[in-house]
Order: C-alpha cells, then structure tokens, then sequence
C-alpha cells in the first residue's frame, strides 16, 4: 500500500464484549455494544457500520452480521493495566501502562492535598468525593453561587475533577485554578492522578444548570515517546480533534482542534478530511462515553450511535484513494452495567481504505497498539514496542 492520510476515529467507550481480565476488574460479562441494543429491542439500526463489519464482532440485536464487508474488522485486548481513557489511548499510540493510576474512589482526597489546593487557589472547597458530574452540580451548584467555594470530586478514573460556575468564577480563573491543582497533584507520586479537569457549567438553579464545552483536561505526559512524537519529528502533520490533545498533553499535536460535541466532532473530522496534508487525524468523540456511559443511558448511546452513523458516509466519501481509516474505541463503558464505571473490553476495529479488494476478519490480537504499529510502518517511523503491524494484511 501506497502512503496515504490516517484517520484515527475514536468512539469513546464502545467496548465489543469482556476477556479474561475483565473478571480483575469486575467486567466479566461487560458488552457495551451488545447490551446497548439488547436493551433497546434492535429497534436502532447502524447499516453503515453494519457493512463495514462491526456487527461481525459482536452480537448487536436488530443489526444481523453480514458477508462481503467493505472493511476489515477485528477486536483487540488491552496490555496496559487499568481500563480509562489515558491507558487506553496512549496504548492505541504505542505506550504501554503497567503501573495502575492512583484512585480516590472510595476515601476522597486526603485533607494535606485539599489544605494545600486551598491555600494556593484562595478558595474554600466543598464536596470531595466520588460522584456523577452533573448530579453534584444539582447538589451543590446553588451553595457555590453562595459562596465562591470549589465543588471537588474524582470518579472511578484517576481524576481530580474541579467544577465552577464559568459566569461567576470566569473561564481564566477555572483554568488557572486547575493548572494550580495539576501542579499540587504532580508533586507527590501518591498524589498524581492522571488528569485534573475543568468543568464549567452555567445557570442559575439546580433545575438549569448545565456544563459547557470549555471543559480541560491537565493531563500527565505520556510515559514514553509515542508514534505521534515520531510523525511530528519526521514533518507529518498531527491533527488532534476533540479531547486528543488533552490526553497527550499536547505531545506529538500539531494542531489541535476543540469540540463541543461528538456529532460536531465528526462534522470536523469530514472537513479536515476535505483538506490536503501529509499525517493524521486523530479524533476523540467523547459524547459516548461522557453522556450516556457513565449515565447508563443505553437509549441515548444507540442514538448517539446512530447519528455517527448516518454521518460517517460524508466520511467515505471524502477519503482519497490511499487514505486509511480506523474506528475504534479506547475502553468500555456498558451502559446496562453496575455502577458508573468504565468495563474492561476488548476494543473493535474498523480499517476501511477505497483501494481495499477484499477486506476480512482479521480476528483477535493482544495489544491496542496495533493500530500504532501500522500506522508506523505505513509512514515509515519507528514501530513500538508493542503491538503487531497489520499493514501486511490491508490489500
């Protein structure tokens, strides 16, 4: 195959189905996809996923496997340890995590942190726990307008979430807030969470109050190069969409392109494709997850689903010859699932180029970082350590 433009499309948490280390985790049994339309009836349909071999990986009710794709398809494991969004991405780009990220989950973070993100911010905090981000601005937004204090809480990630009302604090000062609190969480090694987020919301009552997109994600740098580090230091382009310039901590991003939504999100990635340059886009479509996730909301997935859907020939269409597409996801997120968590899945893969004669199931591999290895070997840079090129099967 010819070099060509990479379209890396990730649709946040659209796990195909547990492996054994699901059980480590809780997940045995985790089918994000699956469950999703189990629960609504297959009364949702994805026919251009369908043809291009999704519903091939897993059962998806409503949605019958089909022969003669129009793509390659395959699942693959994760190596790293963990199942969030930082392993999961940065292992799709070649690093693996064997260290699990530190959690407050269950005990909130320790009083020395607070005291110390106090002292430097000059506000009060309230919260400190583990909690569904809107449903804590419900509960405390109205005491917040009160009294200027910062509403505090994690999640089963490893995340130290700040949310303030963007009118009243101001968009600068939530994010030097956050800078300031990535900084504090950096300084200890049982304090380094993998991102501090900014989370602005606006109105005026429980009732209406809403986040919006100026969300931020402090990141930690990846802990080891990535193959987006060796495409930008041999003068490819990296163009990130959505949250990918936020996971990477801008390592390895050429331009970065924000995004309000997952449909919008898909609307840039068209137009960047209707554009010439030499590299990849990369594109994150946290909606998914976000929204319907970790809400367990399977109806608004499948829609959500179904939007991306009808959007993706716009895709297709706008692919030159030698261009070279994945869709993928980074983690699970069953939203038919105990609790609020990501699952532990097995990831699908799409590969879908025009110049493709007869694309196949490529069946199961080990390693996320399979699409980092071809995308590697197609540019000609160093391949990572882990993960198997699949370039020699595209034909």
């Amino acid at each position: 195959m010819k070099k060509g433009r990479v379209f890396v499309v990730v649709i946040d948490s659209l796990g195909v189905g547990y492996e054994e280390h699901s059980k480590e985790y809780g997940d045995e049994g985790a089918n994000t996809l699956g469950h999703m339309f189990e629960a609504t009836n297959g009364i949702y349909k994805i026919p251009n996923l369908q043809k291009m071999g999704l519903c091939n990986l897993t059962e998806v009710k409503g949605n019958p496997r089909i022969e003669n794709t129009n793509a390659y398809y395959l699942k693959l494991k994760e190596s790293s340890v963990g199942k969030d969004t930082m392993t999961g991405h940065w292992e799709i780009m070649g690093v693996l995590t064997t260290q699990p990220a530190v959690t407050f989950t269950d005990t909130g973070f320790p009083k020395e942190l607070i005291d110390e993100l106090e002292r430097q911010t000059g506000y009060k905090t309230i919260g400190n726990y583990s909690a569904s981000g809107t449903e804590i601005i419900k509960e405390l937004g109205e005491r917040q307008l009160k009294t200027k204090e910062l509403i505090i809480y994690t999640s089963a990630d490893s995340v130290l979430q700040i949310a303030a009302h963007e009118e009243l604090f101001g968009l600068d000062e939530i994010y030097r807030i956050c800078h300031i609190a990535r900084e504090i969480c950096s300084s200890k090694p049982e304090w380094k969470v993998g991102r501090v987020i900014a989370r602005p919301y606006i109105g005026t009552c429980a009732d209406d109050f809403t986040r919006t997109s100026n969300r931020h994600d402090y990141a930690l740098d990846p802990t080891d190069k990535t193959v987006l580090d060796d495409l930008k230091a041999h003068g490819y382009e990296v163009i990130s969409i959505g949250k990918i310039n936020d996971i990477f901590n801008t390592k390895g991003i050429t331009r970065a392109i924000k995004s309000p939504s997952s449909v919008e999100g898909m609307k840039q990635t068209i137009d960047v494709a209707k554009e010439e340059f030499d590299g990849i886009c990369f594109t994150n479509l946290v909606d998914f997850d976000a929204k319907w996730g970790h809400r367990r909301n399977p109806e608004g997935y499948a829609k959500e689903l179904v939007a991306f859907d009808e959007l993706l020939p716009q895709l297709l269409d706008n692919l030159n010859e030698d261009d070279l597409l994945f869709i993928t996801a980074d983690h699970g997120n069953d939203p038919t699932w105990k609790g609020t968590d990501h699952t532990r899945e097995m990831i699908p893969v799409l590969i879908y180029s025009k110049s493709f004669k007869e694309p196949k199931d490529l069946g199961v591999q080990n390693s996320f970082a399979c699409i980092g290895s071809t995308i590697a070997e197609m540019f000609e840079v160093e391949k990572p350590k882990i993960g198997k090129s699949l370039l020699n099967e595209l034909k």
